[in-house]
């Protein structure tokens, strides 16, 4: 099949496009308002942009009613916000702080989250989760859409917080144990439960491969 997204013509019962860029990590953000209120929310337009220095990014919809998601605003205002990684464990939590409340409620503790102190921002961070980065405001765009704009934030990451469970003997992270949540299109979600290494091809690579297999 084809069609045109202009006209969405596909003729499907659902969009398919949100189940196409998939599978999409969750970043669970929590952030603070001017006056101090905490927020919890998952977002699953998502990724990192740069490693070095590290920089994520998601995007954002706004509310029905047209006002800004209460993350963006946030930190907008305050400049800072947290990323917690969601996984299968949390999963039930992360629906529930996907919930569209007024901007005075309490997410996290409408999900029965125990939040802790971040080291380098004023937003706590998610107790359980097993991975937390610690992020100031770098920039933010809009981008145009028809039933609104969507606004992308993108966060300069200063701190990372890793429970030492999570990392196994070979000092890399155990991403089977961890089991990060991911969003898949309409209302279906996943969870890392098998990986598999692939070695680069072509005589150089490979070369390239060896030696860094070969250095402690």
């Amino acid at each position: 099949m084809f069609y045109e997204t202009d006209k969405n013509d596909h003729g499907l019962r659902y969009n398919p496009f949100k189940s196409i860029c998939v599978p999409r990590p969750i970043a669970w953000i929590s952030s603070l308002s001017k006056t101090g209120v905490l927020n919890v929310a998952p977002f699953s337009q998502f990724t990192n942009v740069s490693y070095d220095p590290p920089m994520v990014v998601f995007s954002s919809s706004d509310r029905g009613n047209g006002n800004q998601k209460d993350t963006v605003q946030n930190i907008l205002d305050t400049k800072e916000f947290v990323v917690n990684m969601a996984t299968w464990e949390l999963r039930d939590e992360v629906e529930i702080t996907g919930q569209d409340v007024n901007p005075e409620v309490d997410e996290a503790k409408l999900a029965g989250l125990e939040m802790t102190p971040s080291q380098l921002v004023k937003p706590p961070r998610i107790a359980r989760s097993p991975i937390q980065m610690e992020c100031v405001f770098y920039s933010s765009m809009t981008v145009p859409g028809k039933k609104g704009p969507h606004h992308l934030m993108v966060g300069r990451v200063i701190g990372v917080h890793i429970k030492d469970e999570v990392i196994g003997a070979d000092g890399k992270l155990d991403i089977l144990k961890i089991r990060p949540l991911a969003r898949l299109g309409y209302l279906d979600y996943t969870s890392v439960e098998s990986l598999f290494t692939m070695l680069p091809k072509g005589p150089e690579a490979e070369a390239a491969a060896r030696g860094r297999a070969g250095q402690t």
